[in-house]
């Protein structure tokens, strides 16, 4: 019974098994071939059961072992399309005979291809590793919670923080300035592009990019790729350093860089251009702010000109001490000060080129004799000198106040008006140009976007709204200063400009310095009530003739036989045009 007992267990335990077992007796014949031997052999137990055993496994080394008594201990073998790896033994009595022989194996093909997948995910990996530390872009990689994974070299030498600062370290460790962007990609499963911010405990100024890691579905971290920027800026400065050097003797602007769309603009673009390639002296008259220097700027781009310098000079900017010896030059000894040897003046400096006088009203009138020389006989005087030098100067002078009314008040000489006067160009103020609003916009913001390094798209169309129903008195100067003001506000996610990031907008206007002037000239002196009178003649006979013309401002020219762009200035001046 005991030995019933027994051999019911083995039975139950070579047929529970997960290794495969077959047992062959001194002749070679098959006595033992469990279930998994079927399944692995593809052979029913009772199929195989007393055949030799090269009848079941033709490459078996079973009978070898039988012969030799030797065990034979994992060793590999290929049975079919499968690979297994067995142990093979002999089976003794008890006075130490081979009795039969064996064999104990174990299919390994699955792990097999395991481990050649193994190996290939780590010579991957290898390379990866390698690729990543090789790189001169420095890469931040975090989980899923936002937690330091991986860096390289460059980026250790970027930041200055090694592995043990950052790895299991929240994102925003390296942070010196700026929001987290991994933080962000991992809240938002979007990337960002080129975002400034501060690094490392130097500070140092990058652009990063970041990328969500998504597999299958499943967020598992982000990935940065960090740009060390500070070379470039430092760089860029150098370059404006030496641009603010040279900047009187070139015109960065042409007409591509003039917004125009509204009528008025066009007109004034389009006469510019037809002045542009002649030596006319040009004046260009409009409010300060709506870009009387960049159509300076286009005229001499524009003109034969080109290639010679383009220097600019701002009147108002400059002592009326200073202002004369700066334009004109002087010799050695000229004053207390004079820089040994003399000077050259800028109308010199801009000797086959274009020189720009802006706010050409604040000069004085000695100057203004000595400006009105230059302009009759191509020749300056150096200041202490008296010989005249010859100039061949192109001049164009701006103003944004009315000369007219200078002459009048004996502020500017007469004959020097008529000189600048020969071709004068109205810049249009913004509120009427109103249609250039949108594209105005548009450029401006490109402009500030690579001054502060912003991705800002455009504006939003309640924020126009607001723009068009506001009158502008600061012109395309103050748009500019309104969005620069609002791009500030934004936060570096944010790409349009809204209702809540404007700041407020204007200022309580003062009344035009023509109604300030009438209200002056109430009393006086009789040219101040003369003048009174012209005016008031003036804007009456203005009022009747778009009365006549049921307000059609180009029949109302010609009722006074005046250019629409002279009755646009005088309807400015009188307070006519509606707001």
């Amino acid at each position: 019974m005991q030995d019933l007992a027994r051999m019911q267990l083995l039975d139950l335990i070579l047929n529970s098994t997960h290794d495969a077992i077959v047992a062959v007796d001194k002749d070679c014949k098959v006595f033992v071939f469990n279930p998994s031997a079927e399944k692995l052999i593809n052979k029913k137990a009772e199929e195989v059961i007393g055949k030799h055993i090269r009848e079941v496994i033709p490459n078996t080394r079973l009978d070898h072992v039988l012969s030799t008594g030797i065990a034979e201990i994992n060793q590999k073998q290929d049975i079919g399309s499968t690979t297994i790896i067995t142990n093979r033994v002999p089976v003794k009595d008890s006075e130490g005979n081979v009795v039969g022989a064996v064999a104990v194996f174990r299919d390994i093909t699955e792990m097999k291809h395991l481990a050649e997948e193994i190996t290939n995910l780590k010579q991957v990996q290898t390379l990866l590793s390698a690729i990543i530390n090789a790189t001169q872009d420095a890469i931040s990689v975090v989980d899923a919670n936002g937690n330091g994974l991986l860096i390289n070299p460059a980026y250790t030498r970027l930041t200055g923080l090694t592995e043990k600062d950052v790895l299991g370290k929240p994102a925003t460790v390296d942070i010196a300035e700026g929001e987290s962007m991994h933080m962000q990609v991992l809240k938002t499963r979007k990337p960002v592009k080129n975002v400034p911010m501060k690094v490392g405990p130097m500070k140092r100024q990058v652009v990063v990019t970041v990328a969500p890691v998504i597999v299958d579905n499943e967020l598992k971290g982000s990935v940065g790729v960090i740009h060390d920027v500070s070379e470039i800026i430092r760089l860029t400065e150098e370059l404006e350093r030496m641009k603010k050097i040279v900047r009187q003797l070139e015109a960065k602007y042409t007409f591509n860089d003039v917004v125009a769309s509204s009528p008025l603009m066009v007109q004034a673009v389009e006469q510019a251009k037809r002045v542009a390639p002649t030596s006319v002296t040009v004046l260009l008259r409009g409010e300060s702010g709506t870009g009387k220097e960049l159509f300076a700027h286009a005229i001499h781009s524009a003109s034969p000109r080109r290639q010679k310098p383009f220097v600019r000079v701002n009147c108002a900017a400059l002592p009326e001490s200073l202002l004369e010896s700066e334009l004109f030059g002087y010799v050695d000894g000229a004053f207390t000060g004079a820089k040994k040897g003399g000077r050259r003046g800028l109308f010199e400096e801009a000797d086959g080129g274009t020189l720009f006088l802006d706010e050409i009203g604040v000069m004085n009138l000695s100057l203004q004799a000595s400006l009105l020389r230059v302009l009759q006989e191509k020749e300056i005087v150096r200041v202490g000198d008296s010989k005249p030098t010859p100039v061949d100067v192109r001049v164009i002078a701006a103003t944004n106040v009315s000369l007219e009314q200078l002459v009048a008040e004996g502020r500017f000489r007469e004959d020097l008006y008529y000189r600048l006067n020969v071709i004068p160009i109205f810049i249009p103020p913004l509120r009427q140009r109103m249609e250039d609003l949108p594209e105005l916009c548009e450029h401006l913001i490109r402009k500030l976007n690579q001054e502060y390094g912003r991705c800002v798209v455009g504006v939003d169309e309640k924020v126009m709204e607001v723009f068009r129903s506001y009158r502008w008195p600061g012109n395309v100067r103050e748009l500019e200063n309104v969005l620069g003001r609002a791009i500030i506000n934004m936060k570096y996610q944010e790409d349009t400009v809204r209702l809540e990031h404007l700041p407020p907008l204007g200022f309580a206007v003062p009344e035009r310095r023509e109604e300030g002037l009438a209200s002056r000239q109430t009393s006086g002196d009789g040219c101040r009530t003369l003048k009174r009178a012209i005016e008031e003649a003036e804007k009456e006979a203005i009022v009747r003739a778009l009365k006549e013309a049921e307000g059609n401002k180009t029949k109302a020219a010609r009722i006074l036989d005046i250019s629409i762009r002279s009755l646009y200035y005088k309807m400015e001046k009188h307070g006519l045009l509606t707001k």
